[in-house]
C-alpha cells in the first residue's frame, strides 16, 4: 500500500485533497438537503489536506521521487489522454442533452486513468482508489435512479470520500515517514 518515496506521499495528498474537495463540490449541484453540511465539510477537509500535503511536499522536496524524465513523460501522456477522454465524453453528453451524466463519465475516466498512474509512480494504494472510483462511476446511474437522487450527488460524494481518505492516508504517511 505504500509508495517507495515519501515525497510522493505528500504530493499525492496535495492532488487527492484538492480533487476530493472538487468532487464534494460537484456533489453539491443537487444533493438531498441533509447532505449539504457533510459535503461542505468534505470540501473544506479536502482543501486543508491539500495544503498540509503541499507544505510537506515543500519540506520533503530534497527527497527522492518516482518521477524521472521517462516517468514524467509517461505521466503526462496518461493525464493528457484522461483530459481528452473526459472532455470528449462531456462534450458528446452535453450535445446529446445528457449533462446529468457528465459527472459519472468524468469519474469513470478518472478511475480508469489512476490504474496506470499507480503503476508509474509505484504507489499500490492508488490501485485501490482507481478501483473504488471506477465502481462508484459504474454504479452511479442505477443507484441514482433507484433512490431518486441526482447522478452528480451519487457519484460526487463517494468519489470525494475515496479521494479524501487516500489524501489523509498519504499526508499522515508523509508526516510519519518524512521526519
Amino acid at each position: 500500500m505504500f509508495a517507495e518515496h515519501v515525497r510522493d506521499f505528500a504530493a499525492t495528498a496535495v492532488i487527492f485533497g484538492f480533487f476530493a474537495s472538487s468532487w464534494f463540490g460537484w456533489a453539491q449541484e443537487a444533493p438531498p438537503g441533509r447532505w449539504r453540511g457533510l459535503l461542505a465539510a468534505g470540501s473544506v477537509t479536502g482543501l486543508l489536506t491539500a495544503i498540509a500535503g503541499a507544505l510537506l511536499t515543500w519540506r520533503l522536496w530534497h527527497n527522492d521521487t518516482a518521477f524521472d524524465e521517462a516517468t514524467s513523460r509517461a505521466f503526462g501522456v496518461v493525464v493528457a489522454i484522461e483530459f481528452g477522454a473526459a472532455t470528449l465524453g462531456a462534450v458528446l453528453l452535453a450535445l446529446r442533452g445528457r449533462r446529468d451524466l457528465i459527472s459519472m463519465w468524468v469519474a469513470f475516466v478518472v478511475g480508469v486513468h489512476l490504474f496506470p498512474v499507480a503503476t508509474l509512480i509505484g504507489y499500490p494504494m492508488i490501485h485501490l482508489v482507481a478501483a473504488l472510483i471506477t465502481v462508484v462511476s459504474v454504479a452511479a446511474i442505477p443507484v441514482a435512479r433507484a433512490r431518486e437522487l441526482s447522478v452528480s450527488a451519487v457519484v460526487g460524494a463517494p468519489t470525494g470520500l475515496v479521494l479524501l481518505t487516500a489524501a489523509l492516508f498519504s499526508v499522515v504517511s508523509a508526516a510519519i515517514l518524512g521526519f
